[in-house]
């Protein structure tokens, strides 16, 4: 257990983020170069393997259900020192992720050829999308339990094995793919299925793998089967903060699904360009992605001890660490994005479409970071909701729009990107100021009769 209660606020965010940001580079080089064999296979693979990656928003979506809560009451109980508590959050997270995970399996495998069909441009992206996805599937919804896993260790501020067993998974995965798509030592080539595989394979190993890091008998947090009797309260407890964050990347799935419903028309080529620039985009957010995990257990210990100062202070220093951050990536992104496009095509027209979303989307890329620092403030405080209602207006800003201008003469995919734009700095104004209110009700702590903190106001924990 890391005490995060004490010492620089920015140390502490600099060294967590640091963890993440590793085993983030990492699990997005995967991405990378996992999208550069699958490029070799031709304009249809790539269009299949982004219409089928839609699915991983869904995933992180239910993850981030799990993940947000189990990480917010860990980082509250280990905040108070209350390790019994922060081991019954636990072991029930794994319970609740396994429920999930195993509904997820067969509800997307039950819809795959219906989803691979209604979103794909033609019939052979079509195909390989369902092919890909019947080896995908199975891999995320192993997903469920290692994110449940990780994301209490970092509620006590242990950022450590999450970030070893990622990375050396990732370099599995990196190792496996072009061995089973084309079929290098094997002798039998499995084309895009065999990308999803190597998948499936990694991510099993790192679930195993990090189980091992609960069993020693002096681990702080420990796999407990007297604990593994369903607590319905306290999966609703984990629920109630953890619903309206994975609401957000529903969101987000439904955002991909507008758009490649209204990308379409416009052949696999612009769906292959805008999948490509959404890769590049997930890449060049892993310092703010990796910062947001950090702050939530930070802000989310230094709430738990009832220390408002400190609480405050991470959003400030986390939000300017943000700003510059990807201030730096929107001028890289500004100058060279085209020639990051033509590194996983050579389609022309998927590099035009590829390289206009990225020149557009970079001017958000500074209130981008700030969002997502914002959001973890909300989590580590215990309330997802306003989060939640920034991300629907901004989905509903773009979406309207877009669904009324689609079927009108001269109908741009440039159109798309520039109200997403708008909507974006829509959400981050929204976001400062719901945050401003967040601050006012659940910071006000007062002493109880026992010299300790507790919280006035009409919110409690």
């Amino acid at each position: 257990m890391q005490d995060l209660t004490t010492g620089s606020l920015t140390g502490h965010l600099l060294r967590t983020t640091s963890y993440m940001l590793v085993s983030m580079i990492f699990q997005t080089l995967y991405v990378l170069v996992d999208l550069y064999w699958v490029g070799r296979l031709g304009t249809e693979a790539v269009a299949a393997v982004a219409v089928a990656g839609n699915l991983t928003f869904i995933v992180l979506a239910a993850t981030q259900m799990l993940g947000v809560g189990t990480t917010a009451l860990v980082a509250h109980a280990t905040g108070r020192r209350d390790q019994a508590h922060a081991n019954v959050v636990f072991n029930q997270a794994q319970v609740l992720s396994v429920v999930v995970g195993l509904v997820f399996l067969v509800v997307a495998l039950m819809l795959r050829d219906g989803y691979a069909r209604a979103f794909s441009a033609d019939a052979a992206t079509a195909a390989l999308t369902s092919e890909y996805l019947l080896w995908f599937i199975p891999g995320m919804a192993l997903q469920f339990g290692l994110i449940a896993m990780g994301a209490a260790l970092r509620g006590t501020g242990n950022f450590r094995p999450g970030m070893i067993v990622q990375t050396a998974t990732v370099i599995i995965n990196i190792v496996l793919a072009p061995i089973l798509i084309f079929g290098w030592g094997i002798g039998r080539p499995l084309g895009v299925a065999g990308a999803a595989i190597a998948t499936l394979l990694a991510i099993a190993i790192g679930v195993v793998w990090m189980a091992f890091y609960f069993l020693p008998a002096d681990s702080y947090l420990k796999f407990t089967p007297g604990e593994w009797r369903p607590r319905f309260k306290l999966w609703g407890d984990m629920l109630k903060i953890g619903l309206p964050a994975g609401a957000e990347f529903a969101l987000m799935a439904v955002y991909l699904l507008l758009v490649y419903a209204v990308t379409r028309p416009f052949g696999a080529a612009a769906q292959a360009g805008f999948g490509i620039g959404m890769r590049i985009l997930q890449a060049c957010f892993l310092p703010v992605v990796a910062l947001g995990f950090a702050v939530s257990p930070v802000a989310g210990q230094n709430f738990g001890a009832r220390q408002s100062a400190r609480v405050r202070e991470t959003f400030r220093t986390g939000a300017g660490i943000a700003a510059v951050a990807m201030a730096v990536l929107a001028i890289g992104v500004w100058f060279w994005g085209d020639l990051m496009v033509r590194i996983f095509t050579t389609d022309p027209a998927a590099v035009v479409v590829g390289e206009e979303y990225l020149h557009i989307v970079a001017f958000n890329f500074v209130a981008s970071g700030v969002i997502f620092v914002s959001s973890s403030m909300f989590q580590a405080m215990g309330n997802t909701m306003p989060s939640l209602i920034t991300s629907a207006a901004r989905i509903v800003i773009v979406a309207v729009p877009v669904l009324l201008l689609a079927g009108t003469p001269g109908f741009a995919l440039r159109w798309i990107w520039y109200i997403s734009a708008a909507a974006v700095l829509v959400q981050l104004t929204m976001n400062l100021l719901l945050l401003k209110r967040e601050f006012r009700l659940r910071l006000n702590f007062a002493p109880d009769e026992r010299g300790g903190l507790v919280m006035s106001g009409a919110v409690s924990l």
